[in-house]
């Protein structure tokens, strides 16, 4: 038996010898042995003969007995037959091995996920597959990503309330003032304060709220600040602004942040001037704006294979051109493992989009960024696109220190404590519960394996260990089980 073995593997130093005769019987044993399924192809690709060494996977692929005969091409799903023609072409050149992730289907035509590599079996065109079961990993994978959603959404809605208010605070048609109650100084302004008293936002902020009137109005503004602070229900007062010609409406109210107490502050002009609208330009030039976007995008068909990148992601994957890029599988860049991309454009499919979905790129030349994915389905009439936004989180730091209090362990206890905690401290805080969260979904899913966790999250054992310290889970002083 003579077998052609690619330069890139370590093979036996003397086969001959370490394996002496090795005959069909032996040899058959050995290769059903090596992986949980060993399918082995003539030059043409047709199933000369099958053997399973996982009785799970046997039994989830009953119909595995009528494939003999067959072409292995078609045993597979539709959206894996290009990886397995790559995966029979690549096994009879002196290319790396590669592992390749293809679904098969069961009688019930539910796809059954295997991770293949080939190697030649002869010098007569002969091919033998080693697969190794996935449904397990794809399944952790599936509950973890279901957790993640979950948490994304709860997530979702803390910030859609920073969101409206700053939305609000930003495009709101009168001047909005932030005032220190204490020293009556402008800590904040929105542009339309800009627009009303001629001053750049930037000059306004730590100037005396006084100062933006007339000396016969500023007594009246500060009068009515001292009417709020002492809690009286006062009308808008009239007053007029420090260019003696521009009559306005005051109206201030009082709220706490961080134990500092703030006026928000309201003046109205009788005549407000209206933001011109959004010319049409700008929407042409929304193209321009995702190819010279610093976070990567990238357009596949329903196969999960390239149709256009932008710069950002041929630079995240190491490449020269977009033309390397194109016509290849999205997963041989992305994903920690082979089942990411399968993972993602799965729940794409069922739920139109996927938001913050957590992975890695890998680069041609080595390279590694992790990443957080948001996707999306797009169809035209029988035609389905996926669109894929990669932002690079790797370098993100933790700049902020938590407040000093024991962790909100829910939504619920986070919504509790609007009106007693500044909003960027509640956003943090979700930060933070969404992070407990996942660490302990993730420990749930694979037993408190912290080893198996790390990977999970794509975290050191180390980082893993000083985040359980932080939030106090699971016994530090015994790591005997990982």
């Amino acid at each position: 038996m003579h077998w052609r073995i690619s330069s890139l593997v370590k093979a036996f130093l003397t086969p001959q010898t370490s394996l002496g005769d090795l005959d069909a019987a032996s040899a058959a044993t050995l290769i059903a042995s090596a992986a949980d399924i060993a399918i082995i192809v003539d030059q043409t690709g047709v199933i000369l003969d099958i053997a399973f060494h996982s009785q799970e996977l046997s039994a989830e692929l009953p119909n595995a007995e009528g494939w003999v005969g067959k072409p292995l091409i078609e045993t597979v799903a539709q959206d894996s037959r290009a990886k397995t023609e790559a995966l029979l072409r690549h096994a009879g050149t002196d290319a790396a091995p590669r592992w390749r992730h293809i679904n098969h289907l069961n009688p019930q035509g539910a796809s059954v996920p295997v991770l293949y590599s080939a190697a030649p079996l002869g010098d007569d065109g002969r091919v033998v597959t080693f697969g190794r079961d996935l449904r397990a990993v794809s399944a952790l994978q599936q509950r973890l990503l279901n957790a993640q959603q979950s948490m994304d959404r709860d997530y979702t809605r803390l910030r859609e309330v920073e969101m409206r208010y700053r939305l609000l605070f930003q495009s709101s048609a009168e001047a909005v003032l932030v005032v220190d109650a204490a020293r009556t100084r402008i800590t904040e302004a929105n542009p339309a304060s800009r627009e009303l008293f001629g001053t750049a936002v930037e000059q306004l902020v730590g100037k005396p709220l006084t100062d933006l009137f007339s000396q016969a109005s500023a007594p009246l503004v500060q009068a009515h600040l001292v009417a709020v602070r002492a809690g009286a229900k006062t009308e808008d007062v009239a007053a007029r602004l420090a260019d003696e010609v521009t009559d306005v409406a005051v109206a201030a109210s009082l709220f706490r942040q961080d134990n500092v107490a703030l006026f928000l502050v309201r003046v109205t002009a009788s005549q407000v001037r209206a933001s011109p609208p959004a010319g049409d330009a700008a929407r042409a030039r929304l193209l321009a704006v995702v190819d010279n976007s610093p976070d990567a995008f990238v357009l596949t068909d329903g196969d999960g294979l390239i149709l256009a990148a932008n710069a950002a992601f041929v630079d995240m994957a190491q490449l020269a051109s977009e033309e390397q890029a194109r016509g290849e599988s999205l997963d041989r860049w992305l994903g920690q493992s082979a089942l990411d991309l399968s993972v993602l454009i799965a729940n794409v499919r069922q739920r139109g989009m996927i938001r913050f979905f957590s992975t890695s790129v890998r680069g041609e030349t080595g390279g590694t960024a992790q990443v957080e994915v948001s996707a999306v389905a797009v169809t035209e009439g029988t035609t389905q696109n996926f669109g894929f936004a990669i932002r690079n989180v790797g370098p993100r730091l933790r700049t902020e220190q938590r407040i000093g209090r024991d962790l909100p362990r829910s939504v619920e206890q986070l919504t509790e404590l609007i009106g007693r905690v500044a909003l960027k401290d509640l956003v943090r805080e979700a930060t933070d519960v969404i992070e407990r969260l996942c660490i302990e979904a993730a420990l749930e899913l694979t037993g408190d394996n912290r080893a198996s966790a790390a990977e999970m999250l794509g975290l050191s054992r180390q980082s893993l260990y000083v985040k359980l310290r932080r939030y106090g889970l699971g016994d530090l002083d015994n790591d005997g089980h990982d």
